[in-house]
């Protein structure tokens, strides 16, 4: 007999005959029949069908069968015209959201990414695209499994609007190839670079031209090795000049080398220490110029649709030549003074490679670069701070003496995304990236065991459950894969014509098939501090217990994605979804099945991943202490966040005692936290909490800064409902 219906949200609930009885009776009074015996007859025959659960659906089109059989073939025209009646209705819910679309109404499909300005034609319309291909990937591309379980709010698919295009999320830069060989592009190509404005041009294009085949985000990751060698043949172009200029043979200093590039008054000087420090000081300028440009271009230049700035990310930190700490140099320099009018740049997102013996302790080559950065860091958001000291940060074959010993060095996307392990060729980053990610919910699970009061069979009944949802979203992405494997590399000229590793083997009209193992299939998880009030009563910040419990079931999804990873042999990883879109849609639902629960679903939003929750006042090192511990499984990405109370600006210290908790605690990644407003009429700035005035001229156009995920977006008002939400509860952590 059927017990239960599958609603067309996917809700389930307790099958009723007499809703059978009840529209069937409406399809007879238009008619002006009135056989309630044949209405139970019927609803008595499919409630003894042998299905535990049976789709809505499915009811209806068995009413109109035996309507046919029976003597009421008029009735069941009728019911036939009730059902087309319910479905303009329920047509209109897409109507609705289409004009709001056509309207530019502020609401969470439009605000669903805070990069995206969905209220530009090229906006609407990859808005209109997205929602139209959602339904089509639905109906079309999933297996009746994940269906379920999406319907259920149990997995959610991210860039499920790209699912048809075979796209990948990521990429980490092979930026060396580029600048060395060009590229080709549309309808151009690019000569290899010679100088540092060129070099800086085409880091900028490379990404720009990728992010339009891909659904994620780009990075470089390293900066500073890959563009170093630009500024030595700059400051070989600048003693060239004078050689012109002066006619002398100046090869002794063209061919110096140098501890350092920086500017230097003239004045002293003479002869040929006077012409070598003019072009040292022209080269340290182009340099400034060019990174300049390069943060300009990546906050300007478009891509994709919806006017959105590619979603950039650049790593550096370990170059301890005199040229690479010039780029790093600049680059945080011109971080510092702002874009434009002074605006903080919100791309790229940019990431210290923190390392013992390079970057990080005072007798560190880069130690310098290092104080600067948490100077930048403590007035810009960025950089973020990436550990390779972390235990699962460490790569075997990593060499100081190695000039491309980047290759050894883990980087990340700025929103966290990693990549790093790899079952079909060298653990690195470069050249590779995700393919695609799908994230539970976790906390569903947990609330349906809530009311179990033996505390083993609730915790065993938790795990039943996680382990189902870990196994659909594992075949989910695998089917994701099996699909994408199947596009051509004419489907991706930039990024399968050698930035992915080994793609400029392939022939245009080739599949790019076996490519794609090195890429990573990332399974996420959300709400784990909910998850765990639902369980034990409190979360991970504020008990042990809770604590052992969320370390037991993150390292278990860990073990059992080992386990799927070489079942299939597959990149698959264990992520800590840095949710935006997502944050507040698993937390609708949820409330409307198990209703509002205390810090569970009183809120618009999950807490993303196993972050200690926003509002839990709690300490600096207490949030390290409580987090840290889960990074070492979350190896598809993580990110440790701390909120600074007041202005950062004169506070660096406060950074690098961050970083320092991040060493202490083997934390692999992360990031500080606080408030920007600038005055957009005349630039003034400060830190203050809700400033909707500007104390120096009066004005009220102002725009504040805030970090969304792991990127920064140029004013909240762009954000969706939930993540605003969630922004107005954040506390901030103190020492």
């Amino acid at each position: 007999m059927i017990s239960n219906i599958r609603k067309r949200d996917g809700r389930i609930e307790n099958f009723d005959r007499s809703k059978i009885v009840n529209a069937i009776l409406k399809a007879m009074n238009y008619v002006f029949i009135n056989d309630i015996k044949c209405a139970e007859e019927i609803a008595d025959k499919l409630s003894q069908l042998d299905k535990d659960v049976v789709e809505v659906e499915e009811i209806q089109n068995l009413v109109e069968i035996e309507l046919m059989k029976s003597r009421y073939k008029n009735v069941a025209k009728e019911y036939i015209l009730y059902r087309d009646k319910r479905n303009i209705a329920r047509g209109r819910q897409t109507y609705e959201t289409y004009m709001s679309i056509v309207n530019t109404i502020a609401n969470d499909i439009t605000k669903e990414n805070a990069n995206m300005n969905a209220e530009t034609p090229a906006g609407m319309m990859m808005k209109f695209a997205s929602e139209s291909s959602k339904s089509f990937v639905m109906d079309m591309l999933l297996s009746e499994q994940t269906k379920d379980f999406v319907k259920s709010n149990y997995v959610h698919i991210h860039d499920a609007d790209y699912y048809p295009t075979k796209s990948l999320t990521c990429l980490q830069h092979p930026l060396d190839d580029v600048l060395a060989h060009g590229f080709r592009a549309g309808h151009g190509s690019s000569r290899p670079a010679k100088r540092i404005e060129t070099a800086a041009i085409l880091a900028c294009i490379s990404m720009e031209s990728v992010q339009n085949e891909m659904h994620g985000g780009q990075a470089i990751p390293a900066f500073d090795f890959y563009l170093a060698p630009y500024v030595r043949s700059t400051y070989i172009e600048e003693v060239e000049k004078l050689e012109r200029l002066t006619g002398q043979n100046l090869e002794q200093i063209k061919n110096k080398e140098f501890d350092d590039y920086l500017t230097r008054p003239l004045d002293e000087l003479e002869g040929e220490a006077r012409m070598q420090q003019h072009a040292m000081n022209q080269t340290v300028n182009r340099v400034h110029q060019a990174m300049e440009s390069f943060i300009h271009n990546m906050n300007t230049i478009h891509s994709r649709g919806g006017n959105q700035v590619v979603f950039s990310s650049i790593n550096y930190g370990t170059d301890t030549s005199a040229e690479g700490r010039c780029i790093m140099r600049e680059i945080l320099n011109s971080t510092y003074r702002g874009v434009g009018n002074g605006e903080t740049p919100i791309f790229p997102i940019q990431i210290w490679k923190k390392k013992r013996g390079v970057s990080y302790l005072p007798e560190d080559r880069n130690y310098d670069l290092y104080q600067l950065a948490c100077k930048v860091t403590a007035r810009r958001f960025f950089p973020n701070f990436l550990n390779l000291d972390a235990t699962f940060n460490q790569h075997e074959k990593w060499d100081a003496n190695d000039p491309k010993r980047y290759r050894y060095e883990v980087a990340t996307m700025g929103c966290r995304t990693r990549v790093f392990e790899n079952r079909h060729g060298e653990k690195t980053s470069v050249g590779r990236g995700n393919l695609s990610f799908s994230t539970i919910n976790i906390v569903k699970l947990a609330l349906e065991c809530r009311e179990i009061e033996n505390r083993e069979e609730k915790i065993e009944k938790f795990f039943s459950k996680l382990d189902k949802c870990i196994d659909v979203a594992a075949e989910q992405l695998y089917d994701r894969y099996m699909f994408q494997r199947s596009a051509l590399k004419k489907q991706f000229p930039m990024l399968m014509n050698g930035m992915w590793t080994g793609s400029e083997v392939l022939s245009p009209n080739m599949p790019v098939k076996d490519l794609l193992k090195i890429g990573t299939l990332g399974i996420g998880f959300i709400g784990l501090a909910e998850a765990l009030i639902a369980l034990t009563g409190k979360h991970h910040g504020e008990s042990e217990e809770a604590q052992e419990l969320g370390l037991k079931i993150v390292s278990y999804m860990y073990e059992r994605i080992r386990e799927i990873a070489e079942e299939k042999n597959l990149n698959y990883s264990l992520l800590a979804t840095p949710a935006e879109g997502l944050s507040g849609k698993f937390t609708k639902k949820d409330r409307e099945q198990f209703g509002m629960i205390e810090h569970i679903t009183d809120k618009d939003y999950y807490t993303n991943s196993s972050h200690v929750p926003v509002w839990y006042k709690c300490s600096v090192e207490h949030k390290a202490k409580v987090e840290a511990p889960y990074h070492q499984y979350e190896l598809g990405g993580h990110i440790f966040y701390v909120e600074l109370d007041g202005d950062a600006t004169h506070n660096p210290d406060c950074i690098m005692q961050t970083v320092d908790l991040m060493d202490q605690y083997n934390i692999g990644y992360g990031s500080v936290n606080h408030t920007r407003n600038r005055c957009l009429d005349c630039g003034y700035e400060n830190a203050e909490e809700g400033l909707e005035t500007c104390p120096s001229c009066g004005s009220q156009n102002i725009d504040t800064i805030q970090r969304i995920t792991g990127y920064l977006v140029g004013s909240t008002r762009n954000w969706n409902s939930a993540k605003r939400a969630e922004l107005k509860d954040r506390v901030t952590h103190g020492v």
